[in-house]
């Protein structure tokens, strides 16, 4: 009788020992290992020197983020079931922030505020700005980008290896901006003029491969060739927005070298919205009548005003 309880507690024993085993077993197996791909066919030119894939389990939210320190791609481990992935760059990107990266229909990225206009430092919330653009936040211009999303990707258990191809291509958009027939240009404090474009995309929506539809001011820098009379300058912004229906007033802030400040607005919502390829937009304007500097011998007086006076424009383009 001894014998039989001793036998059917070592029995007992056992099976809850087998039990734990088999629970650690299935759970070591319940992830994969993938070979991830980044096929670069639709941006043959871009070379970034890292990547990140946010994995989004079916419902579209929990982003598992990896990080590769190539742009070709390589191996990761991934829960079964169905998931959606984006991948962006993640070289480069100081500028970028995220929000909203809980969900794969909600990842954004957009740029830190531009809290300073002109070289003298002035706050951007004290400017003068286009009418109808004074509520929108001027934003610093973003950097390269490029990405892509794949949707339904099937993770399941078996012996061979899984592959997934991301596909990224150039999300930015390239902007080139020339001000022709700068009269008195000699006069501008350092030869660089700062300036705004309103109406644009605030941000990027990864997961729908879309703009936003909140605008913001971007803040960029022109320079200046005083014997050629121009201004020119090029940057990065997200586009406009889906519903592009803002208005596009280019404003350039000139602080001359007697101090005194000034600026002047050109509406080219035109030139952005029927850009013949909405990626590379150029825009030209000209015609700008600036005070003449002070002569050699003439007494320089550094005014302290801070009211920024409106200056006079030409025939335009």
């Amino acid at each position: 009788m001894k014998t039989s309880r001793m036998l059917i507690m070592l029995l007992a024993t056992l099976s809850i020992s087998s039990c734990r085993h088999k629970d650690l077993y299935m759970e070591t197996e319940m992830t994969s290992e993938l070979q991830v791909v980044f096929d670069w066919s639709n941006a043959p030119e871009a070379n970034p020197e890292s990547m990140a894939l946010y994995l989004y389990e079916d419902d579209g939210n929990n982003p598992m983020r990896f990080i590769f320190s190539n742009k070709t791609g390589g191996l990761i481990k991934s829960p079964f079931g169905n998931h959606h992935a984006i991948c962006l760059n993640a070289d480069n990107t100081d500028w970028a922030r995220m929000r909203n990266h809980e969900s794969v229909e909600t990842l954004e990225i957009y740029t830190q505020d531009a809290e300073e206009i002109g070289t003298r430092g002035d706050n951007s919330s004290t400017i003068p700005r286009p009418e109808g653009t004074e509520n929108e936040r001027i934003a610093a211009t973003p950097g390269m980008l490029w990405g892509s999303r794949s949707n339904n990707i099937a993770i399941t258990p078996h012996y061979g290896m899984q592959t997934i191809t991301m596909y990224p291509e150039e999300v930015v958009c390239h902007y080139i901006v020339d001000v022709y027939d700068v009269n008195n240009l000699e006069g501008i404090e350092s030869s660089a003029v700062d300036a705004t474009l309103s109406g644009m995309a605030e941000g990027y929506c990864h997961g729908q491969n879309s703009s936003t539809d909140n605008t913001a001011s971007f803040k960029f820098d022109l320079k200046g060739n005083a014997a050629a009379e121009n201004l020119h300058g090029e940057f990065l912004t997200f586009g406009e927005c889906p519903t592009n229906v803002a208005k596009h007033y280019l404003t350039l802030y000139m602080v001359l070298t007697d101090g005194t400040k000034w600026y002047h607005s050109f509406d080219v919502t035109d030139q952005v919205s029927k850009a013949p390829d909405p990626k590379h937009v150029h825009i030209i304007v000209k015609g700008i009548d600036l005070p003449e500097p002070p002569k050699e011998g003439d007494s320089v007086l550094k005014t302290d005003v801070n009211e920024w006076q409106a200056v006079n424009i030409g025939l335009q383009m």
